[in-house]
């Protein structure tokens, strides 16, 4: 260190180029180039190591933070309950993790028990495994297939892959688990390329399709039906009228338990609570993660009903009955401690409100730039979780190369906005724009965003 000013991070960057493994990026331009360093964050904003100042439009580059940087309350939180109490394995409870599954189950009606874990993947793989264990406990082993949607994403360890939509986040590290089964995806803007969509009643003709999925497999060998609210990183999916309730329906024929992947959509990304409290459903399992604590600690939680928490508990004197599962890091109380923090600004500071508000100027001004820019062919969202989806011809919807789409993103950064995109995901359609700024965003954030978002494509396609 001897020689740096305190502003020199000349040797953060060298170590972190030496020795630090970046997530999703290829690091062979790290060879002549330099690695980002984000330095420090307050509100939406964040800096680099050059002191550059970005408006981060996608909440931490994967849709965590979701009440902004720099929330003194959160750190205080954390620090007075790790000073008191740190961690102690999940068998026992703690003061925070007690308290804050109070506080959640209120916002979740219908729903009883809190399950904690570390990540959105860890808390997928939770509820899979409630899954396979209830199959063999109640119906002979038999039940054990879930079905996951296409283009749809639930993490990335071996099992929840096996549940991914996506073939170029899945390429190369099969074999996957068996007994996953994918069903069609519910995108109206491509029902062109589904065989037999109608022109009416999409959602309820797509839906349909996961209907035939289970008559095909056998209702008797499907044991749940894992979806996200709304799609993240296969494309913005917003699912289209009439698909939820068609969905419930399904599942309640064919007694397939509903688990809900909320990790991206859940504390308040879409201007509710839960992304599936926009649609009227009732599942019976909900997962979650990034937003729970905005990424001041780590967290997820699987949140079941009280019917499927009972099935674990009905023969006391069984060795094997219970949930035979454990987080490590489940026991960690700074989770906890920081997600009762972060629901409490939430509420105080009405940013389901602000979500709804400002969701509607996001999608507004995205529509305005499709008036301008015929690259845009559709424009998707809930609250503050909206796409722009670039083709390079409407009436034929090709998608635009990729590569063109990562120059819209890098001239915004170079700008100074930080926004989002598909990629890795579906093989020739990573071409949506990914917008999901913090919560606390205001009409000049917005604002600026999609100013960014227009300078950029019009230098990009003209």
């Amino acid at each position: 260190m001897d020689g740096m000013t305190a502003n020199d991070l000349s040797h953060v960057v060298e170590a972190d180029r030496a020795h630090v493994w970046h997530h999703l990026i290829q690091h062979k331009p790290f060879e002549t180039g330099e690695p980002r360093i984000i330095v420090e964050g307050k509100g939406m904003r964040v800096w680099d190591q050059h002191g550059k100042e970005h408006l981060d439009a996608v909440a931490g580059g994967v849709w965590t933070v979701n009440v902004g940087y720099g929330r003194e309350s959160i750190a205080d939180a954390v620090r007075d309950q790790i000073l008191k109490m740190n961690f102690f394995g999940g068998t026992v409870g703690t003061i925070p993790g007690a308290l804050f599954a109070e506080k959640l189950i209120e916002k979740m009606p219908g729903m009883t028990r809190v399950y904690y874990a570390n990540s959105g993947s860890e808390a997928n793989e939770k509820a899979f495994k409630m899954v396979r264990q209830i199959a063999h406990k109640r119906y002979g082993g038999k039940k054990t297939k879930i079905l996951y949607r296409d283009r749809d994403y639930h993490g990335s360890t071996l099992a929840t892959m096996s549940a991914g939509g996506q073939e170029e986040r899945n390429a190369q590290y099969g074999p996957f688990a068996p007994d996953f089964i994918r069903v069609p995806h519910c995108m109206e803007y491509r029902k062109h390329e589904q065989d037999g969509a109608p022109d009416q009643n999409y959602g309820e003709w797509a839906a349909n399709q996961i209907e035939e999925v289970i008559l095909r497999e056998g209702p008797d060998t499907v044991g749940a039906l894992c979806l996200e609210p709304v799609t993240a990183g296969g494309g913005v999916i917003t699912p289209p009228e009439g698909y939820w309730e068609r969905v419930q329906e399904i599942c309640t024929k064919y007694d397939i338990l509903l688990h809900i992947d909320e990790v991206v959509c859940g504390m308040g990304r879409t201007g509710v609570w839960f992304g599936y409290q926009n649609y009227g459903v009732q599942p019976d399992i909900v997962t979650m993660a990034k937003g729970v604590a905005s990424g001041y600690a780590a967290i997820s939680c699987c949140v079941t009903s009280e019917k499927v928490f009972d099935l674990f508990k009905d023969d006391h004197t069984d060795p094997m009955n219970y949930f035979r599962d454990i987080s490590t890091f489940g026991g960690c109380t700074a989770g906890p401690a920081a997600a009762l923090e972060n629901m409490r600004i939430l509420e105080d500071e009405n940013l389901l409100d602000n979500t709804l508000v400002m969701g509607e100027r996001l999608v507004a001004n995205l529509n305005a730039l499709a008036e301008k820019h015929k690259v845009i062919g559709d424009v998707r969202g809930k609250g503050l979780f909206c796409g722009a989806e670039l083709v390079s011809d409407r009436d034929s919807k090709d998608p635009v190369h990729e590569k063109m789409v990562g120059q819209v993103v890098a001239d915004c950064m170079a700008q100074g906005v930080i926004i989002g995109a598909t990629n890795r995901s579906v093989p020739g359609k990573n071409n949506t724009l990914c917008f999901s700024p913090p919560l606390i965003a205001t009409a000049n954030d917005i604002d600026e965003i999609t100013t960014a978002v227009d300078g950029a494509l019009g230098r990009v396609f003209g």
